[in-house]
């Protein structure tokens, strides 16, 4: 395997979820070489970018591989894109060792739909489930349940779409 620094990073999108009340989508996921504990396998959803593939489709894309999501209205986004690294100890576990970490564009969205629409047991395009569980949660709660490495992202996604987690808000634009 190349050195750890010579890895690229793999582009992905995020995407916050909002509902009406201003509480956000996350998901606990099923398995993965970086989910160490119960308490911090919660994540929103995110997924990789095909090559030649425009961050917005894609992110679109993956929330509607992972959760059925059609329902939504954009938000807001993140203008830059937010970047961690994998610990060096599970970078041959993860995507194959062939990159150190993500480069995310992170999406803020509201979810407009009923709730029967999300469904993570069997999601859209025959996909294999990520999540075992969702829930609707307050957004400054995210960073405490992910994963510490992803942390820092959380805490600058928090910060960048908190005028979207109020419910008052929420209400403002619905």
């Amino acid at each position: 395997m190349p050195p750890f620094e010579s890895l690229p990073y793999r582009p992905c999108a995020g995407l916050a979820v909002f509902n009406r009340k201003g509480r956000v989508f996350i998901g606990r996921r099923i398995d993965g070489p970086e989910h160490v504990d119960e308490t911090h396998a919660w994540q929103m959803p995110q997924g990789g970018i095909d090559p030649g593939e425009d961050p917005w489709p894609a992110a679109l894309r993956e929330l509607y591989e992972e959760t059925n999501i059609r329902s939504i209205e954009k938000l807001g986004e993140i203008e830059e894109w937010l970047t961690y690294d994998i610990p060096r100890e599970i970078v041959g576990q993860a995507w194959g060792g062939r990159y150190r970490g993500q480069t995310q564009k992170w999406y803020a969205l509201r979810f407009t739909g009923d709730e029967n629409e999300i469904n993570i047991a069997s999601p859209a395009g025959g996909h294999d489930p990520e999540f075992v569980e969702w829930r609707w949660e307050p957004l400054a709660n995210l960073p405490a349940m992910i994963v510490p490495f992803k942390r820092p992202v959380y805490e600058r996604v928090v910060q960048s779409f908190a005028k979207f987690a109020s419910a008052s808000e929420a209400r403002r634009r619905g």
